[in-house]
């Protein structure tokens, strides 16, 4: 713990407005004790977000650094479709709009004939 962060839940409350304020500053928190152990960690919304999808990140993909290394070692051997591919295996139909392409669902929907009123 930063003894320059750390403080007691009453002298927080008293500092609440500054505290909040030093808590935007990129990885800055504050650590609030409650006789003298640490009982709450206060940071800026936007880093708890961040540490929000960081942890989701880590629980959907727990080898994530070795799907990493086996995704470039695939790539430099040749071994992997293109995003066209990929979207063609999977029933969609690419529409040329001018220069750019884009990716349409091989579905046709009808439309009503009724009108609203």
């Amino acid at each position: 713990m930063n003894p320059k962060t750390t403080v007691s839940i009453s002298e927080a409350r008293k500092r609440i407005f500054d505290i909040a304020e030093e808590v935007q500053k990129p990885n800055n928190h504050y650590t609030f004790t409650e006789n003298g152990r640490p009982k709450v960690v206060l940071m800026s919304a936007e880093e708890f977000d961040s540490w929000r999808e960081t942890m989701e990140v880590t629980r959907e993909f727990p080898n994530l650094d070795k799907d990493i290394k086996e995704a470039r070692k695939d790539y430099k051997s040749g071994n992997y479709i293109t995003l066209d591919e990929l979207l063609k295996k999977e029933g969609y139909i690419l529409a040329d709009k001018g220069k750019e392409k884009y990716g349409v669902q091989n579905r046709i929907t009808k439309k009503s004939s009724k009108r609203p009123h």
